[in-house]
């Protein structure tokens, strides 16, 4: 989705302070097919990624986290019970058919949250578990944003030139993590089916409810070998 005709912020000069309630969805219920292993449990500063993520979403200081993953995989599911039994806004869903794609895992997510009767949210703050320099200042800043849909702006990792960062940024992608009105991503609930996501349905809405975040940072997600050796020589994860 091109960011040219919404508005685009940096998020070193946008993280502010946010007063709207918000609840989290974390996005973990991949195969990993093409990196041949579990992406949840790469390591990242001595634990696992997914629980990494889950720590920079506590961060926020959500109503509630909803972590979605895959069903029979115990090794995941141990590392972040160990976690959620620190932290109680933490809730666990299992989603009996990852294999479906990722828009069938964030239904699960917004069904839970919608099973959750004592809250009251205002937005939803929705992250994936494998843009490895993702931090808490682009998470605030992303909540700091008043538009119904406050999305991330990045560039794909096999196109990123690092030396010209900054220009890439002129044709970036909108995506993941980001923050949209929980009342608007209950409506686009029904048309969330495999693969076809949130993209779509944003496209839909006017240029005036939307807002980017641009981080060059993001580009740098884990699906294949080569990435994930990258990733661990520079240091950003574990080896």
């Amino acid at each position: 989705m091109s960011s040219d005709t919404i508005t685009v912020v940096d998020a070193k000069n946008h993280a502010q302070n946010y007063v709207k309630s918000h609840a989290v969805i974390v996005l973990a219920s991949g195969l990993s097919q093409r990196l041949g292993q579990a992406k949840q449990l790469l390591c990242k500063q001595g634990e696992p990624l997914v629980c990494y993520m889950l720590k920079l979403a506590l961060t926020t200081k959500p109503k509630t986290i909803i972590v979605v993953v895959p069903n029979n995989h115990q090794l995941i599911a141990s590392a972040i019970d160990q976690l959620a039994s620190q932290y109680p806004v933490i809730r666990v869903v299992m989603n009996t058919q990852p294999e479906t794609g990722m828009a069938h895992s964030l239904s699960l997510g917004i069904e839970a949250l919608a099973d959750v009767t004592d809250l009251s949210i205002d937005r939803v703050l929705i992250m994936g578990i494998d843009q490895i320099l993702l931090d808490a200042p682009h998470l605030m800043a992303l909540l700091a944003g008043k538009q119904a849909v406050v999305a991330s702006g990045y560039h794909n990792w096999q196109d990123l030139n690092e030396t010209n960062a900054t220009d890439t940024l002129k044709k970036n992608i909108t995506g993941l993590p980001l923050v949209i009105d929980y009342e608007l991503l209950r409506q686009w609930q029904s048309a969330l089916i495999g693969d076809k996501g949130l993209r779509h349905l944003i496209r839909s809405l006017p240029p005036s409810r939307i807002m980017t975040v641009a981080n060059a940072q993001l580009s740098y997600d884990i699906d294949t070998p080569a990435q994930r050796a990258y990733a661990q020589q520079k240091g950003w994860l574990d080896k």
